[in-house]
């Protein structure tokens, strides 16, 4: 093989080689652009899951349609709040990760809000984050216009096992107790109670999960803490 064959053969392989690799540069980051598309909307369906019953057309959060998610989204105001219970201009309650948020001194957290509208009325959507038996739990709260009462709930967690713990998230009838529950009473700020052994006061309190004290005191611990941070931007609004 001759000097110019040796030269246009590595010639062409260099131009086909940065061709694959421009390609794959393109792929990968097409890849990553639907993976960050798809992780926005499972999230915002899990906000959405704890307003079932008041959706659009009373469709559940499985029936809605990626589209349909996210036009819920555009439409619900989205303040984000500080630790003194005022809207931080500039901010979007959407681009706000609790998680990151945690790991702020308290005093310097700013906490997402979802106003939600539907049939003239207006529900709070409040985002909670806490410790269960292994890992982190978290979960939405959504309060009705009274700014008291519960309308719906949703959790998750990152890792309690499975039957137990994991019912915070995987059983319906754990969550549907929380609907019409109050987080205050006679004006003053009691949140909500999971309590062993079952509930004893039928406006605050809701039954443990059995054989999960540890996830179950860390739900109650969670909500205490989570809504309270939110109170002063609740008697703000009031």
């Amino acid at each position: 093989m001759d000097r110019n064959s040796s030269t246009y053969i590595l010639g062409f392989v260099f131009i086909l080689t940065a061709s694959v690799a421009v390609a794959l540069t393109g792929l990968r980051e097409v890849t990553n652009e639907k993976a960050i598309q798809n992780e926005d909307i499972f999230n915002k369906r899990a906000i959405l899951s704890a307003l079932e019953g008041e959706l659009p057309d009373g469709k559940t959060v499985d029936q809605l349609s990626d589209a349909d998610v996210a036009a819920v989204f555009a439409a619900m105001e989205q303040p984000v709040i500080d630790m003194q219970g005022n809207v931080v201009e500039g901010e979007k309650a959407e681009n706000i990760d609790l998680a990151q948020e945690r790991k702020k001194p308290e005093a310097d957290r700013h906490l997402p809000v979802y106003i939600y509208e539907n049939g003239g009325e207006k529900f709070y959507i409040l985002s909670v984050r806490g410790k269960g038996l292994w890992d982190e739990i978290w979960g939405t709260v959504v309060l009705k216009s009274d700014l008291n009462t519960i309308s719906g709930v949703a959790f998750d967690h990152k890792g309690e096992t499975p039957g137990l713990g994991a019912e915070i998230k995987d059983n319906p009838a754990f969550r549907g107790q929380f609907k019409g529950k109050q987080i205050y009473e006679n004006g003053n700020y009691v949140s909500i109670k999971v309590r062993k052994g079952g509930a004893q006061n039928e406006q605050h309190e809701v039954d443990a999960i059995s054989g999960s004290t540890v996830t179950s005191d860390g739900v109650t611990e969670m909500l205490y803490r989570g809504i309270k941070y939110y109170e002063p931007y609740l008697k703000n609004l009031q």
